[in-house]
């Protein structure tokens, strides 16, 4: 059983010592003077660098979402993982809030500190009930460190919150359905990367785990998946990939699967039901297979069209390490038209851990995208690209450079629920080969970017507008 945990207002705090990690519940919570994005390095090197490096406080794809609009407040609020130096690697699980009517962003406030940790894998994910409060799903790293959901005091502000449990849950995607309650997806790292999902009327107290996909080969003695996940009114559905035996490098293949009543049931995208867990290959949840192709899948993003139909952002390529001897890596859209999968390429890039974000409106869908492989090359991330097409993903060209003459790749674009401009999208930049600063950015639909301060001396400041490296104005 989870233990869940309370807090009663006070002007004490209270410290709690579970499974060996110190948690504090307080009236206010700590400030940064500025948003700094926290820098890592998996330690995975090949003949050109690490799998994967640089500046990682918006990763995951798996983290889903970051950012949340709440047009009641016309505030976005976003979250991500930083530090409080630009010297420093301790993970601090962050939360910022953007003001639409001022123009004006809030210094980040600190909700957990993962006290010495430097792995992004722990960053937060994010979602708002139905009264406006704010609720941080902060991930854990398998059983090595626990996960915690954290509830602001007061609708709306980010000063303050309570933790509400300490468990085994990492890669959070939590979904808020009004006058149902949150649905949360999740992986355990049982047999190897497990998916699951819990379900909670208002947060304070949660289901059963559920065991959702552990996928096995006759033989197989490990499962592994990925997933990513979106809303549709009432419908939820992710799409996840296969690691055959466990082996994340070889993680292939792309399924889809949906619930309409709140994890009752589960189906595919035809709405057959089926049994969960899923653990049979050739699942009718099957959108691609790959594996007999050899060929990697990465996903990105999610998104569905006006009919409610699911799309997928995702990029696949031959093998798991970065260079020039596994060929470019291709951006994919996979869509389901109402009767049978469609699947188009954008464009290529250089590494499997580019990632940008999908927007549809109608016919008209774009993605952003870190899709020019420099300035160092062969390193997750580039500079930052729009590319849309006005028939419904068949075609693509891109429309804008977002940015030019970086000195560090941008990675992780991540996408705005409900987003409004000019907070339609964030991401962070960092140099995937040496250890360097990381500085966040935001944009809007039109392609336009500000950088978040680095350093604050108020509590609100007006982010400037970034043209290019070398040139750039207030907002």
């Amino acid at each position: 059983m989870k233990r869940h945990t309370q807090f009663i207002l006070s002007n004490l705090f209270f410290i709690l010592f579970s499974f060996g990690q110190p948690s504090v519940a307080q009236e206010k919570f700590p400030t940064v003077d500025g948003y700094k994005g926290i820098w890592f390095t998996l330690g995975q090197f090949s003949t050109y660098g690490d799998k994967y490096s640089g500046g990682l406080g918006t990763y995951t794809a798996k983290h889903i979402p970051l950012a949340i609009h709440a047009p009641e407040v016309n505030r976005t609020f976003f979250v991500y993982g930083g530090t409080r130096s630009e010297s420093e690697k301790h993970l601090l699980c962050m939360i910022g809030m953007f003001d639409h009517e001022t123009g004006m962003v809030s210094k980040p406030v600190i909700v957990h500190d993962k006290m010495g940790v430097d792995d992004p894998h722990d960053n937060p994910s994010l979602s708002l009930d139905s009264e406006g409060h704010i609720w941080v799903f902060v991930s854990g790293r398998g059983r090595k460190r626990m996960g915690f959901k954290y509830k602001s005091k007061e609708p709306y502000k980010i000063d303050a919150f309570d933790l509400i449990s300490e468990e085994e849950m990492t890669y959070p995607q939590p979904k808020y359905i009004p006058e149902m309650g949150f649905l949360n997806l999740f992986t355990k790292y049982t047999g190897i990367r497990e998916l699951y999902f819990e379900t909670s009327a208002y947060g304070m107290n949660w289901s059963t785990d559920q065991k959702l996909v552990a996928i096995k080969r006759n033989g197989d003695d490990n499962s592994g998946h990925y997933q990513i996940s979106g809303q549709s009114g009432n419908k939820i559905g992710f799409f996840c990939n296969w690691h055959p035996n466990g082996n994340v490098d070889l993680r292939t293949n792309l399924y889809y699967f949906q619930t309409t009543d709140f994890g009752e049931t589960w189906t595919d995208v035809q709405g057959n039901k089926v049994a969960i867990p899923v653990v049979n290959l050739t699942s009718s949840g099957l959108v691609k297979e790959y594996f007999s192709q050899k060929r990697n899948v990465y996903l990105k993003d999610v998104n569905f069209d006006s009919e409610g139909n699911p799309i997928a952002l995702y990029v696949e390529g031959i093998g798991h390490q970065p260079g020039p001897e596994n060929g470019s890596r291709k951006w994919h859209v996979v869509h389901w038209n109402g009767n049978s999968w469609e699947d188009h390429v954008i464009t290529e890039s250089d590494q499997n851990y580019d990632m940008g974000s999908l927007w549809v409106a109608g016919d008209d869908w774009m993605v952003i995208g870190p899709t020019t492989d420099s300035p160092q090359e062969w390193g997750a991330g580039g500079e930052v690209e729009m590319w849309k097409s006005n028939d419904g993903g068949a075609n693509w060209d891109k429309a804008k450079t977002l940015t030019r003459g970086s000195q560090r790749n941008h990675n992780y674009i991540r996408k705005v629920v409900d987003g409004q401009d000019p907070f339609y999208y964030f991401w962070a930049d960092g140099n995937p080969n040496e250890f360097s600063k990381s500085q966040l950015y935001f944009g809007n639909s039109a392609g336009q970017v500000w950088v978040l301060p680095y350093e604050m001396e108020k509590e609100q400041v007006k982010p400037r507008r970034w043209r290019s490296g070398w040139f750039s104005s207030w907002f």
